[in-house]
């Protein structure tokens, strides 16, 4: 065992270190590295971090990171060396294996009686990475064990979801706790979009969910209604998916993977925690699994359920930029909105609060058209349902005009009459701009 400390002395001043996100990140690891002041170039890779070093704020080290979260826009803001690379969460395997980190880390439970640390709350993207790195004697593989990390497995033979302590070259032990996502408490918008979204999900379906009030409400309402024989499949496990279990609402029945509820990490409070170790329900597999298209549609009637910042008429998405600022990232969005048009019975639903308050103005989040310097997530051929608390906009085969006319009818009716306009202008193929004739 060593300490954290002497897990930091082993990186050099110029290096290339490598961890997982959120959950999966080795936290008292990191803060070690932040106890050191004598960095040349040191190189950071991960995304959605949960615990704060300062590291990250030293001049000489570049933090890469594939999600915002809440601190990688609080070092932004303070002036941090930091990158953002547009990938969907799966790519990320590959963009481990380009840049070939000399040291890879990641939190994991503690070694079972056979030397096998179950990594716990993250496969994601960095799991082959990790296995290289600990066969290769030029590399080095950190991981931090605690007991308060939940035990949890994937799938044998090819996905243990473990590593051994054979391959494992620095063991750090703690009992730091794993970081907790509070559940946003639902709105009365996010209700009445749930109920939208409840319609649309018939029993025997295959629900993926993800982070905020709607897919909380969602969960919430499907454990508490009469519907089940559900199934799971998605990038994260959820505290609403464990309800949704404890419910006995989930049979798995979904064709593949049958009798496992299938995710790439989950983030949650300690009770989700608790529920997931040594949960033989629960299968941790890595993301280019989970979040390939191929994979998702093979589901029975899978039914995907993601949010949105904004959407134009034509359908054009976007989702992890808030006036080209980054916000959050694109991770599984487009794979699970993308899948479902593979399969005739899935559905892909886009969710979002028909406004926001800007500046104290309220504003429609459904636009006539995006203004220069926009950065689109998911372009518009992808996009099946748009739902607002005030219902349900179907785009999927429907012409420019069609659609344009669906989302006003969802929009707030201060914006209604505009949008409608701008479809019209749009029919026929023609650009719903008003044209600059100053």
């Amino acid at each position: 065992m060593s300490t954290p400390d002497e897990a930091a002395a082993l990186v050099r001043t110029t290096d290339n270190v490598g961890f997982p996100l959120g959950p999966g990140a080795p936290a008292q690891f990191l803060e070690a590295l932040g106890r050191r002041t004598d960095w040349t170039d040191l190189r950071l890779s991960g995304a959605l971090l949960a615990v704060f070093s300062d590291v990250f704020m030293h001049p000489n080290v570049h933090y890469l990171s594939g999600f915002f979260g809440p601190l990688e826009r609080l070092l932004r803001d303070q002036g941090a060396n930091i990158g953002f690379v547009p990938a969907d969460f799966r790519r990320f395997t590959r963009l481990y294996a380009e840049l070939s980190p000399r040291v890879m880390s990641t939190a994991a439970a503690p070694p079972d009686a056979d030397g096998w640390c179950s990594l716990s709350l993250h496969a994601g993207a960095s799991v082959g990475e990790l296995h290289k790195v600990g066969a290769d004697p030029e590399r080095l593989l950190v991981v931090e064990v605690s007991p308060r990390f939940p035990r949890t497995f994937g799938v044998l033979p090819d996905h243990r979801h473990a590593l051994h302590v054979d391959e494992i070259d620095v063991l750090i032990e703690s009992d730091v706790e794993p970081p907790a996502m509070a559940e946003a408490a639902p709105t009365d918008v996010d209700r009445a979009i749930a109920e939208h979204v409840r319609s649309l999900v018939p029993d025997g379906a295959t629900l993926q969910t993800g982070i905020g009030g709607v897919p909380s409400m969602v969960a919430t309402l499907l454990a508490d209604g009469p519907g089940g024989d559900y199934g799971v499949h998605s990038e994260m496990f959820t505290t609403g998916l464990m309800r949704l279990h404890q419910a006995g609402k989930v049979t798995n029945r979904k064709g593949t993977y049958d009798g496992l509820s299938v995710a790439t990490f989950a983030f949650g409070d300690r009770a989700l925690y608790d529920w997931l170790h040594e949960n033989e329900e629960v299968a941790f597999l890595p993301v280019e699994l989970v979040n390939d298209p191929d994979v998702i549609s093979a589901n029975r009637l899978s039914i995907t359920l993601n949010g949105a910042m904004a959407i134009d008429i034509s359908g054009q998405v976007v989702a992890d930029t808030i006036d080209g600022r980054q916000y959050s990232g694109i991770g599984g969005h487009e794979d699970f909105v993308s899948a479902s048009a593979l399969s005739l019975d899935s559905r892909s639903i886009i969710c979002m609060p028909s406004t926001a308050l800007v500046g104290g103005v309220r504003r429609s989040r459904i636009v006539p058209w995006f203004g220069a310097g926009t950065v689109i997530t998911t372009p518009r051929h992808q996009v099946d349902v748009v739902i607002t608390e005030y219902g349900i906009a179907e785009l999927q085969g429907h012409t420019v005009h069609q659609r344009g006319e669906a989302l006003a009818a969802v929009a707030h009716p201060d914006f209604r009459e505009e949008l409608a306009d701008a479809a019209k202008r749009a029919s026929g193929g023609e650009s719903p701009v008003i044209p600059d004739i100053s």
